[in-house]
């Protein structure tokens, strides 16, 4: 008798402990959001990299579960989830976060950045710690920033070879003061549509032309209804990691670490991954019967003058110490 209530005892026991492991197997659970599509580069390296370290590494004790084509909404509601704590974690675009943060408007200058690599040194800097000095206390955390590209303009009409190209065209853009300023520098109408809907727009000719990375341009099938890319490159774009701030308070200290670990992890296997995808698509749009053009230094260069005075016009907002910060590593 005394053998089988023993038996008993250890049964409940390890019952309990099986139990009690599967419960705390999750802690933390993060939803993820993103507003392109999961075959976007950037959302691969996130599931393949972020996901999978962040999952082993704790063991269990973090889960991420994926959000993609705006399933959480588009860049503004995610980022206002993140200030209420409804969503954990989203990638968006950087300007998305001036609404909250005024100086993240210095990333969507024109022509900020002399090329890829010069940008990482700003990107990877002191920029982040100030840019969180203004997200922080409104509730969200900057963890860094992927690799996309440069912002490229696609249209369904011409080739577009300067400035005067796009003169009341209606392109699309995102809905940050920077971009439409300066499509209307270039004589262009510029008109905000959620990336979401964007497809549609341009289907049903509701706006001419849109600017986006060729990643973007290529995950989202635009090229199906545009068939002209000039590569303009006049905005580097890179994608902003952010992390909800009540969220991350929430974590204990090696948590914090493991995501702080993964979000450096999937910066930089974005970028090591983004160029490579940028040029082999390229080859894939033309391919798909898309003309792609390239700038001749002169065109380029008339572009970059017509940009200029979209400085002025967002240095009171950004302030100039902030530029003269970020462009110093072009030199």
């Amino acid at each position: 008798m005394k053998k089988n209530f023993s038996i008993v005892i250890i049964s409940i026991f390890l019952v309990s402990m099986l139990f009690g492991t599967a419960f705390a197997k999750e802690d933390f659970r993060i939803k993820f959001g993103y507003s392109a599509t999961d075959k976007e580069n950037n959302f691969q390296v996130f599931k393949n990299v972020f996901k999978k370290y962040v999952e082993d590494t704790s063991k269990g004790r973090l889960v991420v579960d994926l959000y993609p084509n705006a399933q959480l909404g588009g860049e503004r509601q995610m980022l206002e989830g993140m200030t209420l704590g409804t969503v954990e974690m989203a990638m968006l675009s950087p300007g998305i976060a001036a609404s909250i943060s005024p100086k993240f408007q210095v990333l969507d200058l024109p022509y900020l950045f002399k090329d890829n690599f010069t940008a990482y040194k700003a990107l990877d800097g002191k920029l982040v710690g100030i840019l969180n000095s203004q997200l922080n206390p409104k509730g969200v955390r900057l963890l860094g920033f992927a690799e996309n590209g440069f912002r490229e303009i696609t249209n369904n009409t011409k080739v577009i070879k300067t400035p005067a190209d796009l003169k009341g065209m209606k392109i699309r853009v995102q809905p940050i003061p920077a971009h439409l300023e300066l499509f209307k520098a270039f004589g262009a109408n510029p008109t905000p549509v959620d990336f979401g809907e964007l497809y549609t727009a341009l289907l049903q000719k509701t706006v001419d032309a849109q600017e986006n990375p060729i990643t973007l341009i290529y995950s989202s099938k635009l090229y199906e209804v545009q068939k002209y890319i000039s590569m303009t490159d006049h905005v580097y774009a890179p994608s902003a990691l952010f992390i909800s701030e009540n969220f991350y308070k929430k974590l204990p200290d090696d948590l914090k670490k493991i995501v702080a670990d993964g979000a450096r992890k999937f910066r930089d296997e974005s970028r090591k991954s983004q160029q490579k995808a940028s040029k082999d698509l390229i080859e894939q749009l033309r391919k798909a019967g898309v003309n792609v053009y390239y700038l001749t230094p002169a065109e380029k260069k008339a572009f970059m003058d017509a940009a200029k005075p979209v400085f002025k016009i967002m240095e009171p907002v950004v302030g100039a110490d902030l530029i003269e910060m970020v462009t110093s590593y072009n030199k």
